[in-house]
């Protein structure tokens, strides 16, 4: 039986007095690939950033490798192998690709983090042959590629992505899509947030479906994605 690596019970978080997460319950275990979908304003980037204590928690629990996240900062989640990549990206526009790299890496001091730059260069070739350009004169596909090497340098146990198709062309899409599957091949354990509602489950193992600030279905992704609820709401169907 794989270990939970994600464990949230009960979550609830507010902004001023609106509720944005009303109780939601959700696990990840290891070596999953878990969608979590919904509509704009659901509750779905809100839930990851109190996942990451990024976001101060109402009530409820969330424990990461059996242990409370309660207390615990950011940066010592990230430490222990909590990774997120965030919505709209959040690369240092100022800095060079390697230099963004190394950014992520920031909470290690081994000898192995160029040879960790060189495997983000083999998933994207396109990064190494600008590593020396500044992120902010790059494309909204190429940064998004950025985003994930950064969370890549960090070795993440559990990878959080909030929507990272969005805004991209489809070729662009294929390409993000198509590295995720890749990362996860090799061995990641990953929660994925996205409004492209039927790659995310082709690609999941299970799903959960988020509408106003909680869960409403959960199974495994092939059922939710032949379920005719979830296809005409977030399928167009």
């Amino acid at each position: 039986m794989s270990q939970t690596i994600l464990k949230i019970a009960g979550l609830r978080v507010a902004y001023g007095g609106i509720q944005a997460v009303k109780g939601v319950s959700l696990e990840v275990k290891q070596g999953e690939l878990v969608s979590l979908i919904g509509a704009n304003g659901a509750g779905k980037t809100t839930t990851l950033k109190a996942i990451t204590a990024t976001q101060p928690v109402a009530d409820g629990t969330v424990e990461y490798m059996g242990e409370s996240t309660r207390g615990k900062g950011a940066w010592e989640l990230v430490q222990r192998g909590l990774v997120m990549v965030p919505e709209g990206r959040g690369t240092f526009t100022r800095m060079t690709i390697t230099e963004n790299l190394l950014m992520g890496a920031y909470t290690r001091n081994d000898k192995e983090i160029e040879a960790d730059i060189e495997r983000v260069f083999s998933l994207f070739p396109r990064l190494k042959e600008r590593r020396n350009q500044l992120a902010g004169t790059m494309s909204g596909g190429e940064q998004q590629m950025l985003a994930m090497g950064r969370a890549l340098m960090a070795r993440p146990k559990l990878l959080l992505l909030d929507e990272p198709s969005m805004g991209l062309s489809p070729i662009m899409v294929d390409k993000i899509f198509e590295v995720v599957n890749d990362i996860h091949k090799q061995g990641v354990t990953i929660l994925l947030v996205e409004q492209n509602a039927s790659r995310a489950l082709q690609l999941a193992n299970r799903g959960y479906v988020m509408d106003s600030g909680e869960i409403t279905m959960t199974g495994p992704a092939d059922q939710l994605l032949n379920d005719p609820k979830v296809r005409a709401a977030y399928l167009g169907e």
